[in-house]
């Protein structure tokens, strides 16, 4: 009598399915590596790989990207105002002299005016994308901030009359006229308009770096 022995399957057969599953698995990994780079850049599988051979990418980038890429930078600050000055405060009685009733006060004061372009007011019909070119018109500049630096802002001198008591509202009277003397002195130099200008450098900065072969921002 005899017995049948069996053969096993050869290894070749194994070998092929398990390097079936590296290959399953090596193409998520791919799907899955270019579905992040392009939720981050934009950029699809074919340019990532493109990249990865040194080769020249072209960037397709439509409307609502450029939209999108430039809203959200935000508030662009793009200028910054600074200035020293001495400003006076005083209190007066209308009978008495200023050396028996007067209130007077000296403020050394530093203070910042801060510019920009409030980018997130763009709308999708300020830009207009056109066979690799972009023609874009951004909001207005404007003035975000006017503040005093209160470490280096101080009172310089206080003199007040015989009969009188330091007014304890006089200070931040002086402060508050010495933020509006700021931005008064920060719209006179053209703060505004610098402010514009820069923007609209940044802006045409960052979309030549989207791949745009002409650029016009206004």
């Amino acid at each position: 009598m005899t017995s049948e022995v069996q053969t096993p399957p050869p290894p070749t057969v194994r070998r092929f399915g398990w390097f079936k599953g590296i290959l399953v698995g090596a193409l998520l990994a791919i799907i899955l590596i270019g579905a992040i780079f392009w939720s981050a850049t934009g950029l699809g599988l074919f340019e990532l790989s493109r990249m990865l051979r040194g080769g020249k990418v072209h960037i397709s980038v439509d409307q609502p990207t450029v939209i999108r890429q430039i809203q959200a930078l935000q508030r662009l600050e793009s200028v910054s105002y600074t200035m020293d000055k001495i400003i006076v405060g005083e209190r007066e009685n209308p009978i008495l002299p200023k050396f028996l009733a007067g209130d007077r006060l000296l403020l050394v004061v530093h203070g910042e005016v801060i510019a920009g372009v409030d980018l997130s007011k763009l709308q999708p019909s300020d830009a207009m994308v056109r066979d690799g070119n972009v023609s874009i018109r951004l909001p207005h500049a404007q003035i975000f901030t006017t503040r005093l630096d209160n470490a280096k802002t101080r009172v310089y001198s206080r003199d007040t009359g015989i009969f009188s008591t330091p007014d304890p509202n006089l200070e931040g009277e002086v402060r508050q006229e010495a933020e509006r003397q700021l931005q008064a002195a920060a719209l006179q130099d053209g703060i505004l308009n610098t402010a514009d200008q820069n923007a609209r450098q940044t802006i045409s900065s960052l979309l030549t770096g989207l791949g745009f072969q002409q650029v016009e921002v206004k």
